[in-house]
């Protein structure tokens, strides 16, 4: 897994939906394990794949990011993040934050984005790709990625380990009540991740990283419920209806990183 400066709003500003900007990316790592990380650190993440590959899954994520404005002051931002997803090629995302709201809804055929406060959107034909599929094309079509994908790949402890040269386990804490692992990671370019997973479902309760090499030292928090695995979405809850009186917006061929504004940081792929 690469942490990258990306936000979910990245994608509707490389459309021309949203004056928030977004900043340069690092570039990818190998995927594969290091042995740098602890047999421990290794178990809980492949425990949290096996638990997050199955065929349905919803979340709802609290994310807080940090960015710096034009001043150069260090400001902070904040999303719910509701997330729906049934492999191999259906998923729904609706992003609520201080910035607006954004949804995104891939149905198999296309992936559709709306600014609902600009009341604008946008729709890509990509027929017949599964969602890690999906997600590499969109990534090197529009030049951004979606936040915390890789909990949606069809390997997510492969891709979280993606990069990963060296982990541990810290112990056990408790978030509301509940037992969690608290487990830190190190990638190439001074990125540090710290993620807590429910000690007995291995389900992430919290991820919190750090740009260590970057200005300001800015960082991407998450906070995770309401998981569900048990549900049998159908077709029509992947279906995206235009907001009444919407403006459609072609999309670029490929989108400019370079902008006035870094954008806030939030997490991504590219394996």
């Amino acid at each position: 897994m690469i942490w990258r400066w990306w936000s979910l709003i990245g994608l509707v500003a490389a459309c021309g939906l949203s004056n928030l900007a977004y900043g340069q990316q690092q570039q990818p790592q190998q995927a594969g394990s290091s042995p740098g990380i602890s047999n421990d650190a290794i178990a809980a993440i492949q425990q949290m794949g096996k638990t997050l590959s199955q065929e349905s899954v919803s979340v709802k994520a609290q994310t807080f990011r940090m960015y710096p404005d034009v001043s150069g002051d260090y400001l902070h931002i904040k999303h719910v993040i509701n997330i729906a997803a049934r492999r191999p090629d259906r998923m729904a995302v609706t992003a609520m934050g201080d910035d607006g709201t954004t949804k995104l809804v891939y149905d198999g055929k296309q992936i559709s984005v709306a600014d609902i406060d600009d009341n604008k959107y946008s729709q890509i034909p990509m027929a017949g790709l599964d969602l890690d599929k999906m997600l590499e094309e969109i990534s090197d079509r529009i030049g951004i990625d979606f936040p915390l994908a890789d909990l949606l790949t069809r390997d997510p402890a492969k891709s979280f380990l993606s990069g990963v040269i060296s982990g541990k386990e810290v112990g056990t804490v408790k978030i509301e009540g509940a037992p969690a692992r608290h487990l830190f990671f190190t990638q190439s370019g001074a990125v540090e991740l710290e993620l807590w997973l429910d000690k007995e479902r291995a389900i992430p309760r919290r991820l919190w990283i750090t740009y260590r090499a970057m200005p300001g030292q800015p960082n991407f928090v998450a906070e995770f419920a309401d998981w569900n695995f048990n549900n049998s979405p159908s077709d029509a809850e992947f279906a995206f209806q235009p907001p009444q009186g919407a403006q459609k917006v072609d999309l670029p061929k490929a989108a400019s990183v370079t902008t006035a504004v870094p954008s806030t940081p939030t997490t991504g792929r590219k394996q």
